[in-house]
């Protein structure tokens, strides 16, 4: 099945809109198999570095195993900060190219969906999505979230309607970054292992923790066509990892300091971990206006509820591989990402000044953040005058 709808899936008013929007970024939908590489690749290098200058810092600072004092929990990077300022960059730097490498798993679900870039996706599981425990298929229900039929009810796993209020929800969300760790640690220390001890518990773990969801009443639906091999491969190499980090905290334990790795590596993968997973929290927060109350909507309501950033050039560090084009992302998900700034400039210079797509635009994160907090302040009192009435009556 493609991943895009075709155009007489739209029988609203977007339907003229979006034939010559087609038209118009119709060469655009192939995705360039050296750009993924190249992007991957240079900002895996990067990445990787700033990682193990910040490993090699503590090494040198803490004995392996169990420190000698308390604070030598502390990541020794955060010290060092003191004496040397640029120490902070290296750990930016990190997380930066943690949120991008991260959020191509986005790219590698759409690519997964159409089958393309194979090889592509077996390296970026390989090189960063197993060693980093989220490997692509706990995302490939993402396809859901672009169903007509699934788009913001209650079986979308990526849709919750905070946007409409209380403010206390908006909070609750963002507050789910505390949460994922916890979550991925449980998911492969424990769960992962003994979920192959029976089939009950393996479709069990497969239905209900093997999805980065915001929706936490979500069941994925295990179909039997799925590659189950390659599933239970990347989950126990995902397990592997997961017990590597407290396993060489004790070798240097065993060992007497002379292997492994000090105690106050696992405080420092969780900092290192911090500063993408809030990251991909408000970029998610600022990717739709969450207003939906759970029905069926129509494919102009969730073009309306999405939202174009198109902010300055630091907004692609909050926003990579695309996703500030969200709206443009709805409309056409087989767009790769290397090519939505190019789609977007093209219709705001080709299509008409009247056109839906404008709409559908904003100039900063700002914009959008304060009409998201407006509808959470608003809509519940709105509710609550529209109840009154009848609650009298």
């Amino acid at each position: 099945m493609s991943e895009d709808r075709t155009i007489t899936d739209h029988a609203d008013d977007m339907g003229p809109m979006m034939r010559e929007s087609r038209k118009i970024v119709d060469d655009l939908l192939q995705p360039k198999a050296w750009i993924f590489w190249t992007d991957f690749l240079v900002c895996l290098v990067v990445t990787y570095s700033c990682i193990l200058f910040l490993f090699q810092l503590e090494e040198a600072a803490y004995p392996k195993g169990l420190p000698d004092e308390w604070w030598q929990i502390v990541p020794a990077f955060i010290f060092d900060i003191g004496n040397r300022p640029w120490v902070l960059l290296v750990y930016l730097v990190a997380g930066f190219g943690l949120h991008r490498l991260a959020n191509f798993i986005h790219e590698v679900a759409h690519l997964n969906a159409r089958n393309s870039l194979k090889k592509f996706r077996i390296a970026w599981n390989l090189l960063f999505g197993i060693p980093s425990m989220m490997p692509s298929y706990f995302f490939e229900f993402h396809m859901g979230h672009h169903n007509n039929t699934i788009y913001g009810t209650h079986v979308d796993g990526e849709y919750l309607p905070i946007g409409r209020g209380p403010i206390k929800n908006v909070v609750f969300f963002l507050m789910q970054v505390f949460v994922q760790p916890t979550f991925v640690l449980f998911r492969f220390l424990v769960i992962a292992p003994i979920s192959f001890l029976t089939p009950k518990l393996r479709e069990w773990s497969l239905s209900t923790l093997s999805s980065f969801v915001f929706n936490f009443s979500y069941r994925r639906k295990i179909t039997g066509k799925e590659p189950r091999r390659w599933w239970a491969f990347m989950d126990v190499a995902c397990s592997i990892r997961a017990w590597l980090i407290p396993g060489l905290v004790v070798v240097g334990i065993v060992s007497g300091g002379a292997f492994g790795s000090p105690f106050c590596r696992i405080f420092t993968i969780l900092t290192l971990a911090a500063m993408p997973l809030s990251l991909h929290y408000f970029r998610s927060l600022t990717a739709h206006f969450w207003t939906n109350p759970g029905e069926r909507m129509s494919f102009r309501d969730q073009l309306y509820d999405s939202a174009d950033i198109v902010g300055n050039r630091f907004t692609e560090l909050i926003y990579p591989v695309g996703l500030r084009y969200h709206a443009l992302h709805h409309m056409f998900p087989s767009l790769p990402y290397h090519n939505l700034g190019i789609a977007h400039r093209r219709l705001m210079a080709q299509l008409p000044a009247d056109s839906p797509y404008r709409d559908l635009v904003y100039p900063s994160i700002y914009s959008v953040l304060k009409i998201l907090f407006r509808n959470a302040r608003t809509i519940p009192k709105q509710t609550e005058t529209q109840s009154s009435p009848a609650e009298a009556a």
